[in-house]
């Protein structure tokens, strides 16, 4: 069975993608703790993240990088946190969250209430810093 995350990559279920590759796909959360909170998602259907191919790893990382550095163009941000926390939908995914304090690293604080105009100026604030080709 998919999981949310591969609907959502095939298209089954709406998402506001930033970054899209062979590999891996960014796209916002529809929960934010922050604004731009963003989830880097290999298109392999892998739980746990220590149990990913080396190669995809590492891809996943570098696309992270390029989600933040768009982050703090877009946003302003002091610092960009990554996390893998991997209890929410059993698909391996990072979060990228622009912050300006550890107390920003909260996922009590996230919001599902977001409206989806919010959600859509932050995609494209992103898509924006990042550029055509997605390098920032």
């Amino acid at each position: 069975m998919s999981t949310l995350f591969t609907k959502i990559i095939d298209g089954e279920l709406p998402g506001r993608f930033v970054y899209r590759d062979e590999v891996c796909v960014a796209f916002l959360t529809i929960a934010p703790i922050c604004t731009g909170h963003t989830l880097v998602v290999p298109r392999l259907e892998i739980d746990h993240w220590i149990d990913l191919p080396d190669e995809v790893a590492g891809h996943l990382a570098i696309v992270a990088r390029k989600i933040g550095a768009a982050q703090v163009t877009a946003f302003g941000a002091d610092r960009v946190s990554l996390i893998i926390a991997g209890l929410e939908v059993p698909h391996t995914h990072l979060h990228v969250l622009p912050i300006t304090s550890e107390a920003d690293i909260d996922f009590r604080k996230a919001d599902s209430s977001v409206s989806p105009e919010t959600l859509d100026a932050s995609a494209d604030a992103l898509r924006s810093a990042l550029g055509p080709d997605g390098s920032h």
